[in-house]
């Protein structure tokens, strides 16, 4: 299974393996097989002479997956247990609190929370550092350890301590465990605006994304009342890559998509998009930012390239490489990172990551905050409002009904952007794009 993978790290194991610990004797080359001559020594002499009894596979896991997390932040070894989480994942519905999560100065950092999660509704933010668990600091556990902590029955209670960029004290959050069922594409209709939440790449997406459009589309009346689609990919840390190319796909009409090479420029691939438009050449603007890693990027990179798309929002993760996930005896499997990806114009977005063509910062919630503050507005009243104003002579009842159908919507536009600026700011721009006409 090829995964374009989110920075999720939510499964990789343990300790890291730091290879030779003797000092090689003269200038003569050591052998490999020297060299696993000297891991066999090791080995034997820990299980023999370690102050504490260890369990020899747990000891032969480790190694395992140090020799791979010594490769890159994105290569394990996946325990047979959590091989089959990984695979559950990838099929939309696991437990947990609804976080991807990587390591940063000892630190889990989250990556990004997952929408209608115990952790999104928390507060949880992409950048955020976990610092605590219960209690207890994480600092110094491997990232494995880290998310063992955080695991635990469905309807328990956990709380974990969180410093934000912006906020001055680390503060708590508490979240009650549950069952994480991932739908990977969300549509609503804000206006004339079709809008496409994608979550993750899984199984499901570009199914999920198909449906979706069709629908929207439907209810709105046909194509021609629709204005634009914006596709969200805000926090969206990755997943398959052949989902990642259908949902490119499903908006180009030709051209190349993504490129991967390995270390053997033979290996590389290249996939190009086939005929037909789910949005039929109606503008698109994609949302990113910082929690938008791989699949995401490659989605992004690739409308981005073709001027198919307004990319809006601030940097993303800058994931740009490709893992393939081998099975392995005994159930477990191997995460290997095999190539990197390029997007159509030969750019590697790897710890770069793609720049929008429009920055636009989402305010950052304060969580001492009170929710219930509303700003108020001291200028509320209107002609309309004083006791023997004049009526409107010139419009007839229905024109009336019309600009207070128009009003209406500007009053919902307004309130969008209290609640999500970013996404307010990319349905502003199709409007402006619709206002102007179509192209001659």
């Amino acid at each position: 299974m090829a995964a374009a993978g989110g920075a999720l790290a939510s499964v990789v194991a343990t300790t890291q393996f730091v290879g030779p610990l003797l000092a090689q004797e003269g200038s003569r080359p050591e052998s490999v097989y020297e060299q696993l001559d000297l891991f066999g020594d090791i080995f034997e002499r820990i299980r023999a002479q370690y102050v504490e009894e260890v369990d020899e596979k747990d000891l032969i896991e480790a190694a395992i997956n140090g020799m791979l997390t010594s490769l890159d932040p994105h290569s394990g070894y996946l325990a047979p247990d959590d091989a089959a989480d990984m695979r559950v994942q990838t099929r939309g519905e696991f437990g947990g609190l609804g976080i991807e999560v990587t390591q940063e100065d000892g630190f889990v950092k989250v990556v990004s929370p997952i929408d209608g999660t115990p952790a999104m509704e928390a507060g949880i933010e992409a950048g955020d550092f976990i610092t605590h668990v219960d209690g207890e600091s994480v600092l110094g556990l491997t990232l494995d350890e880290a998310v063992d902590m955080m695991r635990g029955p469905v309807g328990s209670e956990i709380v974990i301590t969180v410093v934000r960029e912006g906020v001055d004290e680390p503060f708590d959050v508490s979240i009650i465990r549950d069952t994480i069922k991932l739908t990977a594409v969300r549509s609503r209709t804000e206006g004339e605006t079709v809008v496409l939440r994608i979550t993750t790449f899984n199984d499901q997406t570009y199914p999920n994304l198909a449906d979706g459009i069709a629908k929207q589309v439907a209810e709105a009346g046909g194509m021609d009342k629709v204005n634009g689609f914006v596709v969200d990919l805000r926090n969206n840390p990755g997943g398959l890559l052949n989902q990642a190319i259908m949902v490119a796909d499903a908006f180009l009409d030709k051209g190349e998509i993504v490129s991967t090479r390995g270390r053997d420029p033979a290996d590389g691939d290249r996939y190009n998009a086939e005929p037909g438009d789910l949005a039929e050449g109606k503008p698109i603007v994609v949302l990113i930012n910082g929690g938008s890693a791989s699949a995401s990027e490659i989605v992004a990179g690739a409308l981005q390239d073709h001027r198919r798309a307004i990319v809006v929002g601030t940097k993303s993760f800058g994931k740009g490489s490709v893992q393939t996930v081998m099975p392995l005896r005994g159930n477990g499997a191997m995460r290997l990172t095999t190539s990197r990806y390029y997007t159509p114009s030969g750019r590697s977005i790897q710890a770069l990551g793609v720049s929008p063509d429009i920055i636009v910062a989402q305010p950052r919630r304060d969580p001492n905050a009170d929710e219930n503050d509303e700003p108020t507005n001291p200028f509320t009243r209107s002609e309309a409002d004083l006791r023997g104003s004049l009526d409107n002579d010139s419009l007839t009842p229905e024109e009336i009904e019309q600009i207070e159908r128009d009003r209406a919507k500007a009053e919902a536009a307004a309130k969008l952007r209290e609640e999500d600026y970013q996404l307010a700011y990319a349905i502003d721009i199709l409007k402006g794009l619709s206002a102007l006409g179509p192209k001659n």
